[in-house]
């Protein structure tokens, strides 16, 4: 293990000064004040951002998080509206930097303005005629890296996070109620509210002529333990500020085992059973899985399931994750990536990866 550890060092060391060594300065004139920053000719993989250096956070930095009360839907959220941007941004040729136009203040006071407005002491009917639907929005940006060696801003990508529930209290320490809002209501709500934001991001200084790439996300329930999704996109070419042409985004994240993954994938919730079911057998401390699919248009692209287990010595860690990895070459396709994580109530032990058509997988344990 530590000749495989001391490996993965070097192995590292090499890259990072591979990348120091390959590294282009450029200037940003996003800013009044030209700001020396650097661009990475390299990237992980043509899948992959190339990110500006240094690097810089969001002007809403903290908001998602005091927003979205579910950290499966922040996590999502974040990488799905990467992932739906690199069909309108190629990565091959931009650079992703954070949302750097809308601030704190900013996303705050549209949350507010675009929800319902209810008084604290309204009854329990008003607050369900009138839910909060809005919990956040989320700006990312796509640069572009000219050959005077200035970067400039290619286009915007913009999420609305929507409820599916809303949570409300009709006094301070009272309990909680629910209102579940339809997919329907909450596209018209999410279309009105999408041509309001693309209207005041077109107000913005330098903003006008930017393409806007703007998602509709649908959270999960509060304690979901997988996230939402993403269910529509537009595109509004620069100089419009029209929001139409919406386009429908069939993903899905699906709990298994549960009774949606029986009715919808009925094959791949048996496989995750058939693997709990083998570990049943040879480890008596194990309790159950629980996995996680990621669908686009009902094609499975990653499978991740996550092994809690209580064991008393490495040993133990070695032998579980010997035995799960010869289980994963016996029963998962290699068409979708697959994470299984090993994990313990004090950290994740082992982890044994595969990316879709490699032929086996990765193995990780943890020190």
């Amino acid at each position: 293990m530590k000749k495989i550890s001391v490996l993965l060092l070097c192995t590292l060391l090499f890259i990072t000064g591979c990348v120091q060594d390959t590294n282009e300065e450029v200037l940003q004139n996003d800013t009044t004040e030209q700001e020396i920053s650097i661009v990475p000719r390299y990237q992980l993989s043509d899948e992959n951002y190339r990110m500006i250096l240094p690097y810089k956070t969001s002007q809403a930095r903290g908001v998602i998080v005091n927003q979205m009360a579910n950290r499966v839907d922040i996590d999502e959220m974040e990488e799905g509206l990467r992932r739906l941007s690199k069909e309108v941004y190629d990565p091959g040729e931009l650079y992703f930097q954070e949302g750097q136009y809308l601030n704190t203040n900013t996303i705050y006071s549209w949350i507010d303005e675009l929800n319902p407005i209810v008084e604290s002491d309204s009854d329990e009917e008003t607050y369900r005629e009138n839910p909060r639907y809005l919990s956040h929005i989320l700006e990312q940006n796509y640069m572009r890296h000219h050959e005077d060696q200035t970067v400039s801003l290619a286009g915007l990508s913009i999420g609305i996070a929507m409820k599916s529930v809303y949570r409300f209290q009709t006094e301070i320490g009272g309990p909680y109620f629910y209102e579940n809002i339809s997919e329907e209501v909450m596209l018209s709500q999410a279309n009105e509210i999408a041509q309001t934001i693309v209207e005041e991001i077109r107000q913005m200084e330098g903003l006008m002529e930017v393409p806007i790439m703007i998602a509709i996300y649908q959270e999960a329930e509060q304690a979901s333990p997988v996230p939402g999704n993403f269910v529509a996109k537009a595109n509004i070419p620069g100089g419009s500020d029209t929001v139409d042409n919406w386009q429908s985004v069939n993903e899905e994240n699906i709990l298994f085992p549960s009774d949606e993954g029986r009715e919808k994938y009925y094959e791949d919730q048996e496989i995750v059973s058939s693997f709990g079911n083998e570990i049943a057998q040879f480890f008596p401390n194990y309790v159950g899985l629980i996995g996680e699919g990621f669908y686009i248009d009902e094609d499975l692209q990653k499978l991740t399931i996550e092994v809690p287990l209580e064991f008393y010595g490495k040993a133990e860690v070695l032998g579980f994750t010997q035995y799960a990895y010869s289980l994963v070459q016996e029963m998962f396709p290699n068409y979708y990536d697959l994470e299984i994580k090993i994990i313990s109530s004090q950290k994740m032990e082992s982890l044994i990866f595969r990316n879709a058509g490699d032929e086996s997988p990765t193995v990780h344990i943890f020190d």
